[in-house]
Formats: C-alpha cells, structure tokens, sequence
C-alpha cells in the first residue's frame, strides 16, 4: 500500500529550468534586484546582471566550440557568485552541467571527466593544476579548460542586449539539466541524470511547502528575507535551494566559499540574515563554540538542516542556548534532491522527523531483513525522481522497483500524520558531514599498505552532529605489529591518496578477522555492534 503526500497537488508546467526561471511573466521582484553578494567582498549580481552574464557565456561557448545540445560542461570550482551564470547559460543553450567536488585531486577528476564524455571544464585559478593535470589524463584539450576567475571581459559581458531566449529543450522530461555523481557502496562514483523536469518539479515542491503556510506568521520569501549559502554549489542541496530557490523567490543570497564560524556568524550579525541553509556540524558548532556570545545573531529567523540527520539534542540545545529554530528536511541526488520537508510550524511540535512526503510523491514502505519494530525501507515516486544512472544499466535495475519506485536504501517510519523518521540505512554508505563515503573504495585503497592483510571500513558515530568518521576495522599482515604506530602509519597512508572527508577520522582498529557471509560480503553491522559493545 503506498502513502500519498498529504500537500495539495502541485502543477508542473513543461518547461525547461531557464524558461521557468528567467522568462517568467510572473516575477515577483523588479529586474534590478541583487540576489547573489559575496559576504566577503560584498561585491554582487542583480537579476538582469545574472541573466545577462548568463546568455553572454552561453552564447560564447556556442561561438567558441559550437556546442551542441546535450553536451556536458565540468565545473570544478568553489563556490562564488559567478558560479550561477555559468551553470544557467550552459543550460540556456542545451548543455549539461556537472558539478564536481573542487576539493578532488587530478585521479579522481579523471573519472566524471570520462565517464560524462565532458566537452569542457570550468574551473578556478587555485584548482587549475589539478584540472589541467586531470584534462591531460583524460584527453581534454587544455584549451577546453576555462579558468572562471581569469575570464576575458567579452565572456562576462559582451555588450549586447539580450531579450527573450529560448533554450533548444523540446523534451523536458527528457532533456538532461544536471549530471552530478553519488558515491556508490562499490565501484566507482555513478552519474545521476537529472531532467530539467525534475530540477522544474522539486523547485516548485518545495516552494509549495512554503506558500502553503505564508498565511501563518512565518514562511520563507523573496521581500525580506536574506539568505546565507555557505553549503557547496557543486552538491545538489546547493544547486536546488541556494542557487535556483534564489532566483525562483528572488531572496538576497550571501554566498561564502566555505563555512568558517566567526566569519559565518559576522555575515549573520552585519548583514542581517534572517535563513540559512545548513548541516548538523554547523548546528553543533553554534552550540558549543563559546565564541557565538560574541555575536548577535537575532536576525535568524530560521535555518534548514539536510543532508545528515539532526539529533534531537542539538535542536533542543539551539532552542535552549540562543533562542534559534530549525527545520529539516530529506533527500538524496537522486531525487533532485528533496522528497520530505518540515514546514516552520512543525519544525516546533516534530522535532527529529524530517518532515513529510512533498506535493506530487507516492511512498513506500519494505520490510527490511533483520529490522525489528515498524522501521521499513522507504521507496519514493515522483517526478523530480532521476532517469537513472548514467552508463549503468545494472545500478538502474538494482535501484529501481519493477513498479518503479526508487529504493533510497534508508530506514524509517511515519507517524499517523506522515511525519517520517529516519532510524538506520539499508546503504552501506557512510556520511561525514553531509558528503557521502563509499566504504569500499577506501577498503581497496587501505589493502594497498603492506601491513593490511584484510579490511572493511565502516562509519561510526560522531558524538551530537549527526555525522559519521569513517573507520577501518584491520586484520594485520604477517610480520607486522598490530600497533599504534601501524595503526597511525595506515591512517596517514590512505590520507594522502584521498579527498579530505574520505580520511580514515574514525581511526584503525585491528581484529583477528573479518566477518562476512557464505557469499563474501561483509557483514558490516557485526562491526557496528562491536563498537556499541565497547561503548558500555
């Protein structure tokens, strides 16, 4: 029996992204209006500057290598107020986006390079060796690589007038806007495939839950509210809420290229921030960090936590501490990304649901083998779910139903009124502070140290935030000491050769064994409860 979203219906027109966003009659705020300011430099883009930046890069990479429809553009960059123009002009013309993590060494930008077959790649000044290097590894030309903050002035603006664009998206059900690539539990990242009409649907869900409850004395919109986007833009909780929610509501967006506590809390205080997009950590580090009675941060309306689960700790200490709110909500690339969300009003009465099934969704939920109690696994429908995984046929077939529904490989349970809760994960995936870690990529790097016979990496938990530390559980190789020095010299190991938020932070802890079923698979819950076990 499957559960309907307990929201109105909400019309999905068949437009591409481009369209809804910037040819719309119905703007709510005049063309001058800033949306995006650097909370550093307070330099800014208003609406028109936007667009216009926007149809200007479109239009000069037609020009430069007559860019087709469909063909995908690498952005590698930290956040910054130019990132938005960048993505909107390639999809004004047809093209693809895919973002990927700046933080990437040049191996592993090889594979989204390949595996999208992209056609060239932005990037920034600080990150262009890597680009460079990873461009020459997978045939790029090195002229295909545009440094973002070196970019002549004819691509910012080259002086003409733009009027109504139309982008050549016949399909847009179809017609891919976003690739963006998820951690897998094995193998490689994959490439989730994103319409413009799932990117279209998830906006205006979303900005449903809202305006559903503007007539109460609390709701998110453009005329006075100003937002703090410190999440990455390269992450589809970035790409939905901080870049097309802006344009959508037209909210005045601060942007910060990283989250930074005082310098979070000055833009709060100085610029008045009444919203912010968050995850855990940040909530964690608001509570404990003894400098936050240096600031006044009374503005903050409300914030929204996604991403990693939220303890119900930490949002009775934000309440207790500094008087502050905070709704969540749920969901995963895959499905563009959110399919649940808190209103403001049951961010006060469902503290640690993750809010309700969004307008347009069916779910539901499949008895999970050695779950007790009414936890389940939920499955979704609707049509901000992808089109599937990009050159993999087989994770399509293993993630989704013969219904159709997409397995999101988490556990949980709804209340009576649809308010669901998150309890465990099917997923083998571990989480650290919201970035997804694919447990067996680490295990065939950690098999690489001459002192490791046997491996399986888990995560373990990381006190209030929510967050997960990835940690190896090692069987030691003949003629070596299950040692702290070992243990230190594997941690190290395995940090040189990966992104920073894939370290083994949980540590190395040796066992005599590794257990897995008949089959081979580990059998990582028997290490969770071994680290329970030590707990007591």
């Amino acid at each position: 029996m499957a559960d309907i979203s307990p929201f109105p219906t909400v019309d999905i027109p068949n437009l591409d992204l481009w369209t809804l966003l910037f040819e719309r009659p119905d703007r709510p705020y005049p063309e001058d209006k800033v949306l995006f300011s650097d909370a550093s430099t307070g330099r800014c883009h208003t609406y028109s500057q936007i667009r216009q930046r926007a149809l200007t890069f479109g239009h000069a990479l037609q020009r430069k290598w007559a860019w087709q429809k469909g063909d995908v553009l690498l952005l590698f960059t930290p956040n910054s107020i130019d990132v938005p123009s960048v993505v909107w002009g390639t999809l004004a013309i047809g093209g693809v986006v895919c973002p990927v993590n700046p933080s990437y060494r040049a191996e592993e930008l090889v594979h989204p390079l390949k595996d999208a077959n992209a056609k060239a790649m932005v990037t920034m000044r600080a990150q262009a060796p890597a680009a460079l290097e990873a461009a020459r590894r997978a045939g790029l030309p090195e002229d295909r690589v545009v440094i973002l903050d070196e970019l002549p002035a004819e691509l910012v603006d080259d002086g003409h007038a733009y009027g109504a664009h139309t982008p050549p998206i016949n399909s847009p059900n179809k017609d891919l806007a976003f690739l963006v690539y998820s951690s897998g539990t094995t193998g490689l990242p994959k490439g989730v495939m994103l319409s413009h009409r799932n990117m279209v649907a998830n906006l205006l869900q979303s900005a449903a839950v809202d305006r559903g409850i503007l007539s109460c004395t609390q709701g998110l919109n453009g005329e006075g509210d100003r937002a703090l986007a410190l999440l990455p833009f390269f992450h589809i909780y970035g790409l939905t809420y901080l870049l097309n929610h802006t344009v959508y509501l037209g909210l005045s967006t601060y942007v910060m290229p990283r989250f930074q506590f005082d310098t979070f809390c000055k833009v709060i205080q100085e610029q008045k921030i009444t919203y912010a997009y968050v995850v855990p950590p940040v909530i964690l580090e608001l509570v404990s960090n003894p400098r936050v009675a240096q600031y006044d941060l009374t503005s903050l309306r409300m914030m929204l936590s996604a991403a990693a689960p939220l303890a119900v700790e930490l949002i009775h200490a934000l309440r207790q501490k500094l008087n502050l709110s905070v709704r969540q909500a749920y969901g995963m690339s895959e499905c563009a990304p959110c399919t649940h969300m808190q209103t403001w009003n049951e961010a006060q009465t469902h503290l640690g649901s993750v809010g309700r099934l969004l307008p347009n969704m069916v779910a539901k939920y499949v008895p999970v083998e050695g779950e007790a109690g009414k936890s389940a696994e939920l499955w979704v429908k609707g049509p901000n779910v992808f089109l599937g995984y990009l050159n993999n046929p087989q994770a399509d077939a293993e993630s989704f139903s013969e219904d159709g529904y997409y397995k999101t490989g988490d556990v949980g349970f709804a209340d009576e009124n649809g308010h669901f809760y998150i309890t465990d994960r099917v997923k083998e995936l571990i989480k650290y502070n919201g970035f997804q870690v694919a447990p067996a990529e680490l295990e065939d790097i950690t098999l690489g140290h001459p002192a490791v016979a046997d491996v399986a990496v888990t995560g373990i938990k990381s006190g209030q935030s929510g967050t997960e530390l990835p940690r190896a559980w090692v069987v030691v190789a003949p003629g070596y000491e299950a040692s702290e020095a070992t243990a230190e010299d594997i941690v190290k190991y395995v940090g040189d050769r990966v992104i920073s938020y894939k370290r083994l932070r949980g540590g190395v802890h040796f066992v005599d064994s590794i257990p897995r079923n008949p089959s081979g698979k580990i059998l990582r819950r028997e290490f969770k409860k071994m680290d329970r076990a030590a707990k007591l």
